[in-house]
């Protein structure tokens, strides 16, 4: 992978996955629905797991500089 594509890629992911996590603790520390019209036991997993794995995802994008 070329070097310029990969770093613009993996401060996407970082970005994205650092983002979705603060959004989703500061509506769960408000008490405030993560996901309109869902059972906050099924969104705020799901949402930790997408932010996550943006994470993992640029963290690997930045392994193949």
């Amino acid at each position: 992978m070329e070097a310029g594509p990969a770093i613009f890629a993996a401060t996407v992911f970082l970005l994205f996955g650092a983002a979705v996590l603060t959004w989703t603790a500061l509506r769960v520390a408000h008490r405030a629905p993560v996901a309109e019209g869902v059972r906050p036991s099924v969104a705020v997993p799901l949402a930790v797991l997408a932010g996550g794995l943006a994470l993992v995802l640029g963290a690997w994008c930045l392994t193949r500089v």
